[in-house]
């Protein structure tokens, strides 16, 4: 009896080790190994861009003042520093070190940072910004095609439709 509670008692102790949430420590390896912090960066330039083309485009065809175009620059500014400050890396580290905490266990981390610090997942982490990056280009050129055999299609529909029923 004694050794059948010894071996529940380890085992319950086994499990509840392999489910360990994460250490901050651990969770800050993994950060740095996937360099979400660039990625952060990166999203946050793109955002820059995307307000700065949406200003162009909501004022396409309309010449501003050169009064109206301070202000309107002043106001993206101010604007983009608040998504700046708010998305900071300083306050979105520890939204995600929550994150991962309730997301892994101690146990997932090792492994995910196993593979992140091994060369192919160095590989994997460097050659993202690549793929991000031509995805589009190459969907693009996917999408042409595509749309062209969908307007065929939309046009036999619409021909289908105005013959008689058979």
């Amino acid at each position: 009896m004694k050794f059948l509670l010894t071996l529940v008692a380890a085992v319950m102790f086994s499990v509840a080790a392999h489910a360990a949430p994460p250490t901050d420590e651990s969770i800050d390896s993994l950060l740095t190994a996937t360099k979400t912090q660039r990625t952060l960066e990166a999203v946050l330039s793109s955002m820059d861009q995307l307000m700065r083309q949406s200003q162009a485009a909501a004022t396409r065809g309309q010449p501003l003042s050169a009064q109206q175009q301070r202000v309107a620059d002043a106001v993206s500014a101010r604007m983009f520093q608040v998504i700046r400050e708010e998305l900071s890396w300083f306050n979105m580290r520890p939204v995600y070190i929550q994150i991962y905490r309730e997301s892994f266990t101690q146990e997932e981390v090792e492994g995910v940072l196993a593979f992140y610090t091994s060369p192919a997942g160095v590989a994997f982490v460097e050659k993202m910004p690549v793929v991000v990056q031509r995805s589009p280009q190459i969907m693009q050129g996917r999408m042409e095609p595509m749309f062209t055999r969908m307007q065929a299609e939309m046009r036999q529909a619409i021909e289908d439709t105005k013959r008689p029923a058979q």
